[in-house]
């Protein structure tokens, strides 16, 4: 059995670490390259690091903080945010990433996709999908809608659909993140997770709402998630990456040992 990670998450605006609800009402919360680098000593699996006004903004990656962090960290390093070309994966991989996440731009170019896990292979290659809570519809079976521009659009895209069409398109990880939980520290929308998990074959990360290590251990368990996004428990310093992943470790659940 594979152990589950723990993955801290950066989103980054205007090059300091932020944190919001429901992506509303974002506070500055730090640096992110300080910040980085002290998940990465306490033992976390993996980073994300999201440009989270990017594709709002209609501008590319701030490549220079991609590079500070990647100087700091030695675990897998994934950057999202404003990547719309083959071009700017290429950038941010050349900048130290070994992962590139793309979710506006895939939804509306999905070409994307198919050519970045041509030209980098598809373990380079995440599809974050932010998805709300809707009234199942004909064209919404699942009742989960796909939206971007960080949740200010909606797509009339069905999740479900979405995560089987970006397999196949060669994405080789998913990151799924609920709107509806996002920032709400009451647990991750465990529905929508265990959906997407039994939809395909990918490994899954489950994003949005964790607050106490219970939550992470529902995810990769009730989930069936392959990881646990997190954030704001993390941020303001609730618990620390090892006492995450003890709690973990002593329900069952497999993770690599930072103690």
């Amino acid at each position: 059995m594979l152990s589950k990670r723990v993955i801290p998450c950066l989103d980054v605006r205007d090059g300091r670490l932020t944190k919001g609800i429901k992506f509303k009402g974002n506070v500055d919360i730090g640096d992110p390259v300080e910040t980085a680098r002290l998940y990465y000593e306490q033992g976390a699996d993996e980073i994300v690091f999201y440009d989270i006004t990017a594709s709002s903004d209609g501008r590319s990656i701030m490549l220079d903080v991609v590079d500070r962090v990647a100087s700091q960290i030695f675990i897998p390093f994934s950057v999202g945010g404003g990547i719309s070309t083959v071009e700017h994966m290429r950038a941010v991989l050349l900048a130290g990433a070994e992962k590139v996440s793309v979710n506006s731009a895939a939804v509306k170019n999905p070409d994307i996709i198919s050519k970045g896990a041509a030209a980098f292979g598809s373990q380079a290659i995440v599809v974050g999908m932010d998805v709300l809570k809707v009234d199942k519809s004909e064209q919404i079976p699942s009742g989960y809608e796909i939206v971007i521009h960080g949740g200010r659009k909606r797509m009339g895209l069905d999740a479900i659909d979405w995560a089987k069409t970006v397999e196949a398109l060669g994405a080789g990880e998913l990151c799924v993140n609920s709107i509806d939980a996002d920032g709400t520290k009451d647990g991750y929308e465990l529905t929508l997770t265990r959906m997407v998990c039994e939809a395909v074959t990918i490994p899954v990360i489950a994003s949005g709402g964790a607050g106490n290590p219970q939550h992470m251990v529902e995810a990769v368990t009730q989930g069936k998630a392959t990881a646990a996004l997190i954030a704001s428990i993390v941020h303001y310093g609730e618990y620390t990456i090892p006492q995450l992943k003890q709690y973990m470790s002593g329900q069952g659940v497999k993770v690599r040992t930072v103690w």
